[in-house]
């Protein structure tokens, strides 16, 4: 059973504590299944073969300890020390500025929302070849097999023509989804996490072991491992590790806010989140070796050497590369079965926690329990993502949507927190001491600066180069209408949605701090004990 203060939060049902994990062990697990996700799989063994192979881990942990860590201490410091979703916490933060701040947490929500819709369609397509493992079902053309035969990928366009392949298990990922989120922080999000996170290492440490001995093993891990010296000159080396790192921790849109305003009052929050991002990174570096092992396997079954290779990332790696391996290596069905569970397990841990940022706010906006939002989050969120990406036209819709969620909306997310919480509300020195107030690990000065002037140039200029490679030369050659629709289309939901939360009215104050006394009054009180809870 959870504890919590006696006094129920502002945006809480009446009478109804603010729900909390049930130690720091569960917090833990469940920090770490919402970072390790399909990214870490899938994204960080290709983005370190293409810059610099072993010298990409020097920027790697130059950007893990520089950026990644002290955002992800922000995050941790906003959500507990102001005890909310994002909305809330944003609206405390601001005080006087109140609902136009509180905005920003809105605009953090609806990037979850919108993710949420199209994360659980890559669940649904890994959990359909966790099943065609058994077989081997994409036979002898894994890629007309993924397109063709299980998408049937059409034109980009607005299509109704639904496939039953990815319905039903998209359907099925929602329904267990509303059911965990229904369930709450502690029996919900909490007991999937502890049951899921350590099958997951499991399962993909045996995959690992068994990549390390196939023919052609070695060959794979020299070209990720051989360092290429000359890329560290290379400024888009350095980027590509900092956004690597930004977007594996699921920070700066609301996930890390929302875990930790459920944690105890007296909890430790940056030793935990030391653990988390190591945890995390440690991870991305198992998948590269395993990814890299079974390409090298590849390479050496056709006689080319591994950079002749493709589709060594993404989704392509995942259902295309990954699938011909399977079929070509001794034991293949295990080892599909291995891969493919991986990917549905990391998936949906990470998925559940993104839906939590959503549910959370409209819980306390609307003074819900934790059972009415899942069912109204959820099942809004399930006809859209089957509306949107169960359809012939699921794959670029997808593709066009992430590009611009991500590499707009959480980069845009990230630099008006930073710069608004740093320099605009300068609440730096006082998340700085609140941090240090409740945790065993002390943070200095330095980390404002990181957070403040270091974390938003690097950002900031990943936004803006971004955002202009997207108008000038498009994307994947779409056409301009298609990529109005669903890229800078998903950019104007954003806003939108922003702007629709803030404005509607609140059930209950959420400027009531009685459940959560101001900063300093609680500050000398904490002990090395209670810290450690």
């Amino acid at each position: 059973m959870t504890t919590a203060d006696s006094t129920a939060p502002a945006g809480s049902p009446a009478g109804r504590p603010r729900e909390e994990w049930t130690g720091q062990l569960g917090f833990i697990l469940s920090a770490i299944g919402s970072a390790v996700g399909l990214g870490n799989i899938w994204r960080f063994p290709g983005v370190a073969y293409e810059n610099g192979g072993g010298a990409f881990l020097i920027p790697y942990l130059v950007a893990l300890i520089t950026a990644g860590i002290p955002i992800l201490f922000l995050d941790y410091a906003i959500g507990h020390r102001f005890r909310g979703a994002a909305p809330t916490s944003f609206r405390r933060l601001g005080v006087a500025a109140g609902r136009w701040l509180e905005s920003l947490g809105w605009f953090q929500v609806t990037i979850a929302f919108v993710i949420g819709l199209y994360y659980t369609a890559v669940i649904a397509w890994a959990m359909s070849y966790f099943v065609f493992s058994f077989d081997l079902r994409w036979g002898d053309d894994p890629a007309g097999f993924f397109t063709g035969e299980y998408l049937h990928v059409g034109e980009p366009g607005v299509s109704l023509e639904f496939v039953p392949g990815v319905l039903v298990p998209l359907a099925l990922v929602w329904i267990a989804a509303i059911i965990v989120l229904a369930a709450g922080v502690a029996k919900g999000l909490q007991r999937v996490n502890v049951i899921f996170l350590p099958l997951l290492v499991v399962a993909f440490l045996v995959l690992v072991v068994r990549a390390l001995f196939l023919d052609g093993a070695a060959d794979g891990l020299n070209a990720l491992f051989t360092p290429d010296w000359a890329a560290l000159a290379d400024p888009n080396v350095w980027i590509a590790a900092y956004s690597q790192i930004f977007f594996s921790l699921s920070i700066a849109f609301g996930i890390m806010i929302t875990y930790a305003s459920y944690r105890r009052r007296r909890a430790n929050l940056t030793g935990p989140g030391l653990v988390v991002a190591f945890a995390n990174s440690s991870f991305e570096i198992l998948a590269g070796i395993g990814v890299f092992a079974t390409l090298g396997f590849l390479a050496f079954q056709q006689g080319v050497e591994v950079a002749e290779l493709e589709g060594i990332a993404g989704v392509g790696l995942s259902f295309i590369t990954f699938p011909a391996i399977v079929s070509q290596m001794p034991g293949g069905p295990i080892f599909g079965i291995l891969f493919f569970g991986s990917l549905v397990m990391a998936g949906f841990t990470s998925l559940v926690s993104v839906l939590q940022v959503v549910s959370a706010a409209i819980q306390e906006k609307f003074s819900l329990t934790p059972r009415g939002a899942a069912v109204g989050v959820g099942g809004v969120s399930a006809v859209l993502s089957i509306l949107i990406f169960s359809t012939t036209t699921g794959l670029l819709a997808l593709d066009v949507t992430d590009q611009w969620a991500n590499n707009i909306g959480i980069v845009a997310s990230a630099v008006f927190t930073t710069i608004l919480v740093i320099w605009v509300f300068r609440r730096g020195p006082e998340l700085r001491a609140h941090l240090n107030a409740v945790s065993t690990f002390q943070v200095g000065r330095v980390w404002v600066l990181l957070v403040g002037v270091l974390a938003p140039v690097v950002l900031g200029y990943m936004l803006i180069s971004r955002i202009t490679t997207l108008l000038v030369d498009g994307y994947e050659g779409m056409p301009g209408w298609y990529l109005a629709l669903f890229g800078w289309g998903t950019v104007l939901v954003l806003v939108v949605g922003a702007v629709i939360g803030t404005v509607l009215p609140w059930r209950r104050s959420p400027d009531d701090f009685t459940a959560w006394p101001p900063f300093p009054a609680d500050a000398g009180t904490t002990t090395q004990t209670e810290a450690r809870r």
